[in-house]
C-alpha cells in the first residue's frame, strides 16, 4: 500500500538547515498495524505529516495504493487523502463552527453516500463512542478527552484505507484508551492499515510492527517479524 524511497525533509532558518527526516525508505502493507516510536525530535510527527499528505515540502518518492504521490499537485494530494486516509491529531483539529455530529460526518461528505445512510452511520458512531447526548454541542463545549474521542470517531467512521494516529489516547483515561486501541485493532483486522505515533508501550503492544526513529533516520524496524492475517483484507 505504501512505499517510501529516500524521503527527506528539512527546515531552513537563516543560514541553517535542520534535517528532520533522512533517507527514509519504508514499505507498509495493507494489513499492517505499525507503531512509530523514538525520542522527542526524532522525526515521528514529520513522517506522519508526509504520510497524511499534509506536507509537500519533502524530497523523495512516495507511492500510495498505486498512486505516485510525489507526482501529484497539492489539490490532487488533498483529494486522495480525503478519500483514503483518516487522521487522529494530537491537537484534535475539530471545526469550531460545526457540532459534534457535523464534525463526525465530515469525512462522509466527501464520499458518494446518500444523506440518510450518512445520518445512520453518524448515529451508530455516536452510540459506539457514547456521545449521543453531546451530538449538538460544539468543540469549545467539550473537555479535552471528549474532543479527542470526537476526533477519533471522525477518523474511523468511513473505514479509511489508512488510519494515521498521533498519540491517539494521550488525553484519555486508561479504560477509554484501552477501548480505543481495541477499536483500532478491529479496524485493522477489517482491512485498514494503521500507523500510530506513540510513547505508550501499552499502545505499541497492539501493533504488528515497530519502527524507531532517531534524528530523522530509521534506527530499527521489525518488518517481517509478523505474518499477514489469514482473512482477506481490502486492498
Amino acid at each position: 500500500m505504501i512505499e517510501l524511497k529516500n524521503v527527506e525533509r528539512s527546515y531552513r532558518a537563516g543560514g541553517t538547515e535542520t534535517w528532520v527526516l533522512r533517507r527514509v525508505s519504508l514499505t507498509i502493507q495493507p494489513w499492517e498495524f505499525v507503531t512509530i516510536m523514538g525520542p522527542s525530535g526524532a522525526g515521528k510527527s514529520s513522517l506522519l505529516n508526509v504520510l497524511a499528505m499534509l506536507d509537500d515540502q519533502w524530497k523523495g518518492e512516495f507511492d500510495f495504493d498505486g498512486v505516485a504521490v510525489h507526482r501529484l499537485n497539492r489539490k490532487q494530494r488533498a483529494d486522495l487523502a480525503r478519500q483514503k486516509i483518516g487522521m487522529v491529531f494530537q491537537s484534535y483539529h475539530l471545526l469550531d463552527d460545526m457540532t459534534v455530529a457535523e464534525n463526525i460526518d465530515l469525512p462522509l461528505s466527501y464520499k458518494d453516500i446518500p444523506r440518510s445512510e450518512r445520518q445512520a452511520m453518524v448515529a451508530d458512531t455516536l452510540d459506539r463512542f457514547q456521545m449521543v447526548a453531546k451530538k449538538d454541542l460544539y468543540p469549545h463545549q467539550l473537555s479535552g478527552g471528549q474532543q479527542q474521542l470526537v476526533g477519533i470517531a471522525r477518523a474511523m467512521i468511513h473505514k479509511p484505507a489508512l488510519l494515521l494516529a498521533d498519540e491517539p489516547t494521550g488525553n484519555l483515561h486508561s479504560k477509554q484508551a484501552q477501548e480505543i486501541m481495541e477499536m483500532f485493532r478491529q479496524l485493522n483486522q477489517e482491512g485498514t492499515a494503521i500507523v500510530q505515533v506513540t510513547h505508550s508501550e501499552a499502545n505499541a503492544a497492539y501493533g504488528t510492527r515497530s519502527i524507531e526513529l532517531r534524528d530523522g533516520w530509521v534506527h530499527s524496524d521489525t518488518a517481517g517479524a509478523a505474518e499477514p492475517p489469514l482473512q482477506e483484507v481490502r486492498s
